[in-house]
């Protein structure tokens, strides 16, 4: 077993992570961490909002270029690898397909963090129903399921063993945007990487980045006053025992 510090961010879309968890994974990687990044989607939802050309031609367009646009935010940010399982932007569901591929890239990277988006809504206040894209809502439903008790389990999906790939016990799970926030990261020292990682994603923010990076700061502000920091993070952070001592 490899006493390497190793984290998995799994997202719905390129540019989720460094939104949710940019300046922690740039301190992460600071700090010696091996991270690695899961999209699930292409990402070829991501053009205009009044577009008429949504042909199967321009999505892969706009596909390939958001999967370029992710690999320079993630050398940005010093990660070791990111990959992206294809299902159809904007139509995620939490299957047993998904929950299985999610599995499969768990063991295969075998971090002792992942971090996920949230399986629910908080709708304190209102607004913040605009953070929660239904992929996102999936994703996290679907990787929460592949943490506990699939990953770990030789029974759940016994044909990723017939892959090479044991059971692995996931040691904690960091939660994004939900509805309980438990834990702060103080990333005073890296929000201008998670910034500049950020603004790698030229198609999907253009001449309004400044807008985008002016409402990023404020709110590491206003988190990092919470916790007596400069700036900060928030998740809710779950510590899983391993392994657990019961059965189903």
């Amino acid at each position: 077993m490899t006493d390497e510090k190793r984290a998995l961010v799994i997202v719905a879309h390129p540019d989720d992570m460094e939104i949710g968890c940019g300046g922690t994974v740039a301190r992460w990687v600071e700090e010696g961490w091996a991270v690695w990044l899961v999209v699930v989607t292409e990402g070829g939802g991501g053009g205009p909002d009044d577009a008429t050309d949504v042909s199967p031609e321009a999505r892969r367009r706009i596909s390939e270029l958001r999967k370029a646009e992710q690999h320079e935010a993630a050398r940005i940010l010093g990660l070791r690898g990111v990959e992206f399982l294809d299902y159809p932007d904007g139509r995620v569901e939490p299957t047993l397909e998904l929950r299985r591929d999610l599995v499969r890239v768990i063991r295969r990277y075998r971090p002792q963090i992942v971090v996920i988006p949230s399986p629910e809504r908080n709708w304190v206040p209102a607004y913040q129903v605009g953070r929660y894209h239904p992929d996102h809502l999936a994703v996290g439903q679907a990787a929460l399921a592949a943490i506990y008790p699939a990953a770990g389990n030789a029974w759940d999906f016994p044909e990723l063993l017939a892959e090479g790939l044991s059971p692995h016990h996931v040691q904690e799970v960091w939660v994004i945007n939900a509805p309980v926030l438990n834990h702060a990261v103080d990333i005073s020292t890296t929000l201008e990487r998670k910034l500049a990682a950020l603004q790698a994603h030229r198609s999907q923010f253009g001449d309004r980045f400044h807008l985008l990076k002016r409402w990023l700061r404020q709110a590491a502000l206003e988190r990092g006053v919470r916790h007596g920091l400069q700036y900060a993070e928030e998740f809710h952070r779950i510590r899983l025992r391993e392994p657990f001592p019961f059965r189903r």
